[in-house]
């Protein structure tokens, strides 16, 4: 009787640790991990909605990079960061 209950006591505690095992990691934000391509479609139609025209080479550095900006301020918006830098244009 005592090995029955330790194989049902093992099998028991075998069934409530495997789940815990298979269980994915939860993930953080890494800006350097590689992007899906419909990450970088997102991502470029929204610096497009914010003003960024690619074929624009005349305005190159500013143009990006007052989109960018928006972009920025807009996702820390939507994530309840705050307020954004405190730049202004």
């Amino acid at each position: 009787m005592n090995l029955i209950s330790r194989l049902a006591a093992g099998a028991l505690l075998g069934a409530l640790l495997a789940p815990s095992v298979f269980a994915q990691p939860t993930q953080s934000y890494d800006p350097s991990a590689p992007k899906t391509r419909a990450e970088v479609r997102a991502d470029l139609a929204a610096w497009r909605a914010a003003g960024y025209d690619p074929t624009d080479w005349i305005n190159y550095p500013c143009n990006a990079q007052r989109a960018g900006r928006i972009v920025a301020a807009q996702r820390a918006q939507s994530m309840g960061v705050g307020a954004g830098s405190g730049t202004t244009q």
